[in-house]
């Protein structure tokens, strides 16, 4: 039997990915093992596979069965959204969680003494000083919620932005005011690189411990400890200059701005080292667990990724 021509395929860990990419009006497909989006002309754009962490699909996006196996194979999260990422429907995984790590997280967050350290940590990471003591996590609530509208109010002033609240209506996105629609694709993109990397490294986005009951619950819980040093600034300097296409220009920042910050290097051990503020044992992998879906001599990708 002879040897395959080509090596198999090895997804690029996420630290060393671009974060995220956005597809409007086109079909999305494979070509010669790449990704493509072909327009309604014809015009085929290829994205490099396996270097993309996350694909954000927005209205007028068709994607072939093709396109999800490869964004599957290669650990690529793929994320159905609104226009100018107003709105977040559904994701696809890029690789699938691990059951020790579900059941690891699940534990922490069902645990009421262990969930309050995690929501303590992230407090503590966000905010660079330990939170106050003896308090629940509905008062760490309370205050971070005061904290970060004195945040927004004074980036706002140092940028020269005119600022009211953080408001917006997903059903007249052109009804908002400036400020608003850039924090709204500002934190779009951060939550698709969030979800991302929580999916590569093995979680689920949907158990949160500062937020509940979402289906991307542990991924705001892990973009807020970012979002002030990252997206928000972004946000509100783009909103300054006033520009024509102010959600282009800020997703264009915000890729800028993740790679100079080196988030994505920065969010898996953010998430362990949450985690591990709950203070218990991580369970092993049951020796009976399904192996990956793409049998490989060595390992591939991140921790959760299929292949």
């Amino acid at each position: 039997m002879t040897e395959p021509v080509l090596p198999p395929l090895k997804p690029i860990p996420i630290k060393d990915r671009v974060s995220v990419v956005f597809i409007e009006k086109g079909q999305l497909d494979v070509l010669d093992g790449a990704f493509v989006v072909v327009d309604k002309t014809g015009v085929r754009t290829h994205i490099p596979v396996g270097g993309v962490a996350c694909l954000m699909l927005e209205p007028g996006t068709r994607v072939s069965h093709a396109a999800v196996t490869l964004a599957s194979r290669v650990g690529c999260l793929l994320v159905w959204i609104g226009e100018a990422g107003v709105r977040l429907y559904a994701s696809g995984q890029p690789g699938g969680a691990r059951a020790d790590r579900l059941l690891y997280q699940a534990k922490l967050a069902l645990d009421d003494e262990a969930r309050l350290k995690v929501v303590r940590k992230m407090y503590e990471m966000r905010f660079k000083e330990k939170p106050p003591e003896r308090r629940s996590i509905e008062q760490l609530r309370g205050i971070e919620g005061v904290r970060v509208r004195k945040m927004y109010e004074l980036l706002a002033r140092q940028y020269g932005v005119t600022w009211k609240t953080r408001n917006y209506d997903y059903t007249e996105w052109e009804s908002g005011d400036i400020s608003n629609r850039c924090l709204s694709s500002a934190t779009a993109c951060l939550y698709g690189i969030s979800e991302s990397a929580i999916l590569a490294a093995g979680y689920a986005p949907a158990i949160g411990f500062i937020h509940t009951g979402k289906p991307q619950s542990f991924v705001y819980d892990i973009a807020d400890i970012f979002k002030f040093e990252t997206v928000v600034p972004v946000a509100f300097r783009i909103a300054s200059k006033n520009p024509k296409e102010p959600e282009r220009d800020v997703r264009l920042a915000c890729r800028d701005a993740f790679r100079q910050s080196r988030l994505l290097h920065r969010i898996i051990p953010a998430i362990e080292e949450v985690l591990a503020a709950g203070e218990m044992e991580r369970p092993k992998a049951h020796e009976e667990a399904v192996p990956i879906a793409i049998p490989n001599k060595e390992g591939l990708g991140d921790a959760g990724h299929r292949g």
